[in-house]
C-alpha cells in the first residue's frame, strides 16, 4: 500500500501487507475522518458543558 497526504503537507509512504484485504482494512482506518467523532471523544470533565449542550440537542431534535 502506498499513500499521500492530500491536504499537501507532502507525507507520504509504503508498507507491504500479507494480503490485499489486510490492506484495504488498514487503508479504511486511514480515509476515515476524525470529524465525524468530535464531541463523543472528549475528556469526561474538560469538555461537561459542551457534552450537555450536545446531549440536550439532540433529545430536542
Amino acid at each position: 500500500m502506498r499513500w499521500t497526504c492530500e491536504r499537501g503537507c507532502g507525507a507520504s509512504g509504503s508498507k507491504e501487507y500479507a494480503s490485499a484485504g489486510e490492506a484495504a482494512r488498514y487503508a479504511a482506518g486511514f480515509d476515515r475522518e476524525d470529524r465525524d467523532d468530535l464531541g463523543h471523544r472528549a475528556p469526561p470533565l474538560g469538555l461537561f458543558p459542551l457534552r450537555m449542550w450536545w446531549t440536550l440537542r439532540r433529545k430536542r431534535g
